[in-house]
């Protein structure tokens, strides 16, 4: 249906299956999260709004926090570099890899060396690299895309995966989740042993200390950075805090908020490569600071967004994304983060996906999940009067003129006859009107009856107060 919008076409054509597995993982993580914050903490709406105010904060003065930073990274032996763009951070990391005569490379999860094409790009210049997060695997051998920021293959099944490790020669086919875990342990073991290089991402970074956090539920970002010589962790610019007591709190919300755990099972802070008297670690580290146009981000109007600590609770929760998928958003950052954070990413090509601040009900379950207290309804209003603004045309698909409305409501005269007549309505066949977003609406839907138009009489014949 030409009506629909992109995101519209991908729910429609979901499989029960995957849509059934989206929701219900989806859900589940949302009662887990609500239940725990209510269990461990009497005031969790003000931890969260303590947050947002530090990370906003952060962001206001990161100037200033980054060359802290950075001179922190330094005094405890790590390289430091900064990258623009994907190609530089890209090119950052292959250089490095190079210059240690490195080929290959474990990685642990990282939705920010996804947003920048890392695989591909050092597998194109002769790089063996090997996902070793479990979802993350998988999504390498099937050639995949995450669908979740936190969870990357909740679209997937045990089925999906059994049989993936059949065609891909790590056993016979069998369903068992235990045995699938065996079975990508024992394969990813050699591939640790084997590497030259452990890359990670990073989930904070303390200007104070220079340390950087690491939070998993698997140990394979350890496994990563403890085997091998380098250890390389890409990190956003926004990822930036203050001060090591601040750990403290993000550690707390991120896995309460993400996966509905006190704590995530590992919890790493990395100084910088290993010291003199350490006998293991790696013996270099290197930072790659990535903006990627998070300076344009921060400089807009929606500069809120660069808060987000990639929990995906706002995912959990949203509607539209358990009825659509990840996959529907077409982007790395999928859920109500992405439907802001992509379209601002995506620089000139902001109209290709100016279509997503239109995929949302506004109902504000994402704001009241986020853990930093980003406002993201409101920053949805200023994406679609952006894409209003500039004409995108994708946004624009399916959406009615509010010519009519806007007088209406501007008219005080011709609302009240509207309003008046009201009771018309009940008697005109709906499924006629002839505007191709009213059909398209009707298609899944009844339109109730009109049963207003009675207050302002109420309100004209009401009694007199007695006072």
């Amino acid at each position: 249906m030409k009506s629909l919008q992109k995101i519209d076409i991908v729910a429609r054509d979901l499989s029960d299956e995957v849509q059934k597995s989206t929701y219900l993982s989806s859900k589940a993580k949302t009662e887990k999260r609500m239940a725990i914050l209510q269990k461990d903490f009497p005031e969790a709406n003000r931890l969260r709004e303590i947050a947002g105010e530090i990370k906003q904060h952060t962001l206001e003065h990161l100037d200033q926090y980054l060359a802290q930073a950075e001179a922190s990274l330094k005094a405890n032996g790590a390289h430091v570099h900064f990258a623009n763009d994907a190609e530089s951070a890209n090119a950052t990391i292959l250089k490095i890899m190079q210059e240690n005569g490195a080929k290959r490379m474990v990685k642990s999860k990282s939705m920010v060396t996804e947003e920048i094409h890392l695989l591909p790009y050092l597998e194109k210049h002769g790089m063996e690299v090997v996902e070793t997060d479990l979802g993350e695997f998988i999504i390498q051998i099937d050639d995949d895309h995450p669908s979740h920021i936190v969870t990357p293959i909740i679209h997937k099944n045990r089925k999906d995966i059994a049989k993936s490790f059949e065609r891909e020669g790590l056993g016979d086919y069998n369903d068992d989740p235990e045995t699938i875990t065996r079975r990508a342990r024992a394969f990813l073991r050699q591939k640790y042993l084997d590497a030259d290089v452990g890359l990670t991402g990073g989930n904070f970074v303390s200007a104070e200390s220079g340390r950087v956090s690491l939070v998993t539920n698997e140990g394979n970002a350890r496994f990563s950075v403890a085997a091998n010589r380098i250890h390389i962790a890409v990190v956003g610019i926004e990822k930036i805090i203050p001060k090591d007591r601040d750990f403290s709190l993000f550690l707390n919300l991120i896995a309460r908020s993400a996966t509905g755990q006190q704590l995530t099972v590992y919890n790493q802070f990395i100084n910088g490569p290993r010291s003199p008297g350490q006998p293991h670690g790696p013996e270099q580290m290197h930072v790659v600071f990535l903006d990627n146009r998070r300076t344009e981000v921060l400089a807009s109007e929606c500069r809120e967004i660069l808060r987000c600590i990639r929990c995906g609770a706002c995912l959990n929760v949203c509607p539209i994304f358990r009825q659509a998928g990840g996959h529907a958003y077409r982007s790395v950052y999928p859920g109500p983060v992405g439907a802001v954070l992509s379209p601002l990413l995506a620089g000139n090509r902001f109209p290709e996906l100016a279509d997503l601040p239109k995929a949302s009900s506004l109902c504000g379950a994402c704001n009241e999940v986020c853990p930093v207290n980003i406002p993201i309804p409101d920053l949805l209003l200023r994406l679609r009067d952006k894409a209003k603004r500039e004409k995108a045309t994708d946004a624009m698909k399916g959406t009615p003129s509010l010519g009519l409305w806007a007088t209406l409501c501007s008219q005080p005269a011709m609302w009240k006859t509207a309003l008046s007549m009201g009771h018309t309505m009940n008697y005109i066949p709906t499924e006629l009107i002839p505007h191709p977003s009213a059909r398209a609406w009707q298609h899944n839907r009844k339109l109730p009856k009109f049963q207003g138009g009675e207050f302002r009489k109420w309100f004209r014949n009401r009694p007199p107060s007695s006072k």
